[in-house]
């Protein structure tokens, strides 16, 4: 049956006008602190507003992620997470569960930080944001808008965060040092969060502590789980750095497009010598992450085009 908020205001949640009809899945999304629980158990019947109004019929119910999934019939069914540690097959058992609740005519709310689940189950998406109902619609409009939006807010956030070296393992013979490895976005700002598809710089600082003929300063850049994705030097690169003398500082940036899918990497450093004796060797010393505004499978993101013809 269908739910009628009024005004509806239980903080963080506020003023919530806004009707989930019958027969409709509705997901909920949005930041944590944005009223997502609230609105669900108000929808429930477990908690009355501070404020406004709730019409929602008896005998709703209202699941947890601890909860058994008790998907029976009922005119209201507001799952909190409840699917978020939920194996396969019985995923695939709650779709057809819920399939049938929405043809008898309940309303389910769900909450879920699965872009993939919401885009199977969701006739709709209500976006929160700060306690207010920010967008609603159509998941292929609503859920890119707020991949979008995150992804702002994590780059804010990673540009606010200093980058913090912390090497699994350093080792060499302590002829050069690496003092600062950074990562910095297309305006040049030192990040530990990128953007997919911005021109990003990985920028090397070495102090040279004893005279070396020919340096070689080269990056690593590897997945969480040690899949080295992208590696370069300056060997490679055709750049000349010597002959260096102790105390000088060299300053190495290292330019390309990100290129890669959101997800988490560690970034290694090193200066040695061209037949691999190390000056100074940092592994995975600083970790950043690059997020996007969309979902993209595996690491290389590679921004297909894609095009049909009928034959």
């Amino acid at each position: 049956m269908a739910i009628h908020f009024r005004e509806a205001t239980l903080a963080p949640l506020d003023q919530l006008t806004a009707s989930a009809p019958d027969g409709a899945l509705i997901a909920v999304i949005g930041e944590d602190s944005s009223g997502q629980r609230e609105l669900l158990r108000l929808a429930a019947g477990l908690a009355r507003p501070t404020a406004g109004a709730v019409d929602t019929p008896a005998g709703a119910r209202y699941l947890g992620p601890a909860d058994p999934l008790d998907l029976a019939p009922t005119p209201v069914l507001a799952l909190d997470h409840a699917l978020a540690a939920r194996d396969p097959l019985v995923r695939a058992h709650a779709a057809a569960a819920l399939e049938r609740l929405r043809r008898s005519g309940s309303t389910v709310l769900f909450t879920s930080h699965e872009a993939d689940l919401i885009a199977a189950l969701a006739d709709e998406v209500w976006w929160l944001h700060e306690g207010r109902l920010h967008a609603r619609g159509d998941h292929r409009e609503i859920l890119p808008r707020y991949q979008r939006h995150l992804a702002t807010r994590l780059r804010a956030e990673g540009e606010a965060v200093p980058p913090r070296l912390a090497p699994s393992l350093r080792r060499g013979d302590g002829r050069a040092e690496i003092v600062a490895l950074e990562t910095l976005g297309a305006a040049g700002q030192p990040t530990i969060v990128l953007q997919s598809g911005e021109a990003a710089t990985v920028r090397v600082t070495v102090r040279f502590h004893a005279p070396v003929d020919q340096p070689v300063i080269g990056i690593m850049i590897r997945t969480r789980i040690g899949f080295e994705v992208y590696g370069t030097n300056t060997e490679l690169e055709q750049l000349t750095l010597g002959p260096v003398a102790a105390g000088q500082t060299l300053r190495l940036s290292f330019q390309f497009p990100c290129l890669l899918c959101p997800q988490e990497y560690t970034l290694t450093a090193a200066s040695h010598d061209p037949d691999g004796v190390w000056h100074d060797w940092m592994e995975d010393a600083l970790a950043f992450s690059v997020a996007d505004s969309r979902y993209t499978a595996g690491v290389a993101n590679l921004r297909a085009r894609v095009t049909a013809e009928t034959l």
